[in-house]
């Protein structure tokens, strides 16, 4: 699978430091600008695989982009242009060190959670007599702690992070406001293309103006979990699992190969054939979840492409 970005060394103008992120790698440059490409990297379990699946980056960052443009007037974002399929520029921010994770049905780590016999998550109440995929009464936020590549991002309670001092009080009810918002306005975008948005995590960082706005990814297949609407009641009835529109395939074909990121664990052989599979779940993915149909952009040379796009907007 040559056609995938995997790793970028782009030396450009004006550029003062490079972050290597999971699947974003993010190009510092002078007056606080930022270019963050989405690579072709899959990342599971914390994990980073060993090929990368093609479109992959396109993909995520289109529909970030497109999100972005349709939660802009009730949360700002750090977005200011997008020069190529794969990049976004923007304004750099100081990042909160916490991701806010939203969950209106008990799946994923949740319910991982709740099958062990665990009822709290980072100090939040789960009703008892809950079934895989049932909807909570009311969303829930669960932070993580945002983790350097190769450790793992940590379930925290709101109660840890203002004692430890990883956010302030006053920043934090506004991070939560955010969260909030964003979450519903997801779930009314999903809802227009018959899904459900079960769960899904913001980022958030400061301007050096000191405004909270949305930075990185929002509302994907790799951030967020989404159902099918249509028969997503028959199936808990019959106590069936739920059709996802996730990165939740990826993960299960993982597990039922052995592995969950745990220490002593090797990462399965991925073939061409299983990589183009996943190439093609994340088209039906874009598709589904913006509607529209995706376009593939030309990846016979995507390292000169991305080069080119982003030399001529910096210009």
């Amino acid at each position: 699978m040559s056609n995938t970005i995997i790793d970028t060394n782009f030396n450009f103008p004006n550029q003062k430091s490079v972050y290597k992120g999971k699947v974003r790698e993010v190009y510092a440059l002078e007056d606080d600008v930022l270019v963050m490409i989405a690579t072709d990297r899959l990342s599971a379990f914390d994990v980073v695989m060993p090929k990368g699946i093609p479109y992959k980056g396109q993909i995520l960052n289109q529909i970030a982009t497109k999100m972005m443009a349709a939660t802009e007037d009730i949360v700002p974002n750090w977005l200011s242009a997008t020069p190529d399929p794969n990049v976004a520029v923007g304004a750099a921010c100081e990042p909160f060190m916490v991701e806010m994770v939203i969950r209106g049905y008990m799946s994923g780590h949740a319910a991982r959670e709740y099958k062990a016999g665990r009822r709290m998550l980072c100090g939040v109440p789960m009703p008892d007599g809950m079934q895989e995929n049932d909807k909570f009464p009311e969303p829930i936020i669960t932070p993580a702690t945002k983790a350097e590549q190769g450790d793992h991002d940590e379930d925290i309670s709101k109660e840890d992070i203002l004692k430890r001092g990883i956010v302030s009080a006053e920043d934090y009810e506004v991070l939560e406001k955010y969260t909030k918002a964003l979450f519903q306005r997801g779930k009314e975008i999903a809802a227009e293309r018959g899904l459900i948005l079960v769960d899904t995590k913001y980022e958030f960082g400061k301007t050096k103006e000191g405004k909270i706005v949305l930075i990185d990814e929002i509302h994907t297949p790799d951030s967020s979990r989404y159902f099918y609407t249509d028969g997503y009641q028959e199936r808990q009835d019959r106590g069936e699992a739920q059709k996802q529109l996730s990165k939740e395939f990826v993960r299960q074909w993982l597990i039922s190969n052995n592995f969950q990121g745990l220490e002593g664990q090797t990462v399965p052989h991925m073939s061409d054939e299983y990589i183009e599979t996943v190439s093609e779940r994340y088209i039906e993915l874009y598709e589904n979840i913006t509607g529209e149909t995706f376009i593939k952009a030309d990846i016979s040379n995507i390292q000169e492409r991305i080069e080119n796009n982003v030399l001529e907007y910096l210009k």
